[in-house]
């Protein structure tokens, strides 16, 4: 039976810092990533994610979305890989919830831009 195959990781944190390289297996979820992720966060630094709701990954370009293995992901696994492959990290912005009276509602993140050019 062959191996499953791997692929290895380092993890860019939004000031420059780097978690990692570890080695994760093809069949590794996003959300399984986004765990290790808050798991070595550096216990040093302020703000750091608490759930993988805080977390979002980007690779090429593209939000890794949670319920996708790595090789769903387009992730190089295997053979056509040729070193490290670094993912960036973004984290939810710390008090990005809105207050509604009684309720406290988190903001959703939205794809794409919301940005307003004047």
């Amino acid at each position: 039976m062959a191996t499953p195959a791997s692929i290895e990781l380092r993890f860019r944190l939004p000031d420059g810092n780097d978690i990692g390289p570890n080695n994760y297996t093809e069949a590794a979820n996003v959300a399984t990533l986004k765990e290790h992720v808050i798991e070595q966060w550096p216990k040093d630094k302020e703000n750091g994610p608490k759930t993988i709701k805080d977390v979002k990954l980007i690779y090429a370009g593209h939000v890794l979305e949670n319920h996708r293995t790595l090789a769903e992901s387009r992730l190089p696994v295997g053979d056509r890989l040729a070193g490290v492959v670094t993912i960036h990290v973004v984290l939810r912005p710390p008090g990005a919830r809105i207050n509604n009276g009684d309720q406290s509602i988190d903001v959703e993140w939205r794809e794409g831009c919301s940005c307003s050019i004047l």
